[in-house]
């Protein structure tokens, strides 16, 4: 299942020490191309030429490299973004202003343009509709493995991919996730779908609180499938990117379990996921959970550093899976160790709140906290 126009590649040039790196998305045809990018102050500069690109709402190529992120970089680095699309553009025979780049990876280092350039010529002939898996390996840093979704609507094709497993608390976006379909779909409703797809899925999960310097999530709409209906696709194209979002926190560096945060019973969507992310962020409740220790005061005291006087501890009802621990201002009669061996079993841990003052809720995405992750970041670049 691979929608039409569209072809990519996958490869290592020498990044990496061994891995793959150098990833490449094409359509046969301009597309529509809509994108979301970091709120950092620091963003690299892949992503300061990007949000220039999209202002025309077109595009015909994705360019990955993974390994250095070309953040902090200066006017070298944006002058190194600038010569790829050049490059890119040469190889496929469109304006290099057609060409989204972009990079992940070590902070504060420039690019090997010589491997880079070198490894440009040819990569035309390379390009193929089945190397979707390929590419998405190209484009990790310290994931375990490719992310990878695809969806059928009506006539259409939409593919996804993702990498991430550090560095995560989405802040409009994700870490990098870039997206494909044949649909007919104009850039401006795009961008609209993309915005509100993101705020639902992406930015909804979280792995340490640190939000990346390269987020980047963008998708093309080359046409070639006809028109679809917009309510289906953005409906699937949400199902797909919670698909992804939980593919990357149970990818989590370090990670032994997917935590899921239901906070129900607020005032407004928007306290509903504040409280949701104060919980899932609590290095407190991560810890908790990878131990299987019971301890809701854990998720009590995530909900108070919030701030929200409109919190009402006599309202709250705090429950792991199906243990409610918490009801009406007083700890239930129930004992640790149905508890305890729930969190021991489950892959997927589920906290749910319910705050008892209003009727809406936020669903929210991360996972526990391990020795794992402190050697994975300790010795990241050794």
């Amino acid at each position: 299942m691979t929608p039409k126009g569209f072809s990519c590649l996958g490869k290592h040039i020498g990044i990496k020490a061994k891995n793959k790196d150098f990833a490449l998305i094409t359509s046969d045809v301009e597309a529509s191309v809509a994108a979301v990018f970091t709120r950092s102050t620091f963003c690299g500069a892949p992503v300061t030429l990007g949000k220039e690109l999209i202002k025309q709402g077109r595009a015909q190529a994705f360019f990955i490299t993974s390994g250095i992120s070309n953040v902090a970089t200066g006017q070298e680095g944006l002058n190194n973004a600038r010569t790829e699309m050049e490059a890119i553009g040469k190889e496929l025979g469109i304006e290099p202003k057609l060409v989204l780049p972009n990079a992940t990876g070590v902070i504060g280092v420039q690019l090997p343009m010589e491997k880079i350039l070198a490894s440009i010529p040819g990569s035309k002939d390379e390009l193929g509709t089945a190397n979707w898996e390929a590419c998405a390996e190209a484009i990790m840093t310290t994931d375990t493995h490719a992310k990878l979704v695809r969806m059928q609507v009506g006539d259409a094709v939409l593919i996804g991919m993702a990498k991430g497993a550090g560095m995560i608390e989405p802040n409009m976006a994700t870490m990098l996730s870039f997206w494909v379909t044949d649909a007919d779909i104009p850039a401006d409703i795009l961008q609209a779908i993309l915005k509100r797809v993101m705020d639902k899925s992406f930015n909804r999960l979280s792995i340490d609180t640190d939000t990346s310097t390269s987020d980047t999530v963008a998708i093309m709409a080359n046409g070639q499938a006809g028109k679809v209906d917009l309510a289906e696709f953005e409906a699937t194209f949400l199902e797909a990117a919670v698909n992804l979002s939980k593919q990357i926190v149970a990818d989590g560096e370090g990670a032994t379990k997917l935590i899921e945060v239901v906070v129900s019973g607020a005032v407004d969507e928007e306290q509903a996921r504040a409280m949701a992310k104060s919980v899932v962020n609590s290095p407190l409740v991560k810890t908790a959970v990878y131990g299987a220790d019971a301890n809701w005061g854990r998720v009590a005291m995530a909900l108070g550093k919030t701030f929200d006087q409109r919190l009402d501890p006599e309202k709250l009802k705090i429950s792991f899976g199906q243990h409610t621990v918490y009801n009406n201002g007083a700890p239930t009669n129930i004992s640790d160790d149905p508890v305890e061996n729930y969190l021991k079993k489950a892959k997927e841990v589920n906290i749910s709140v319910n705050l008892g003052i209003g009727n809406s809720e936020a669903t929210v995405w991360g996972c526990d906290l391990t020795e794992g992750y402190i050697k994975i970041n300790a010795l990241y670049r050794t």
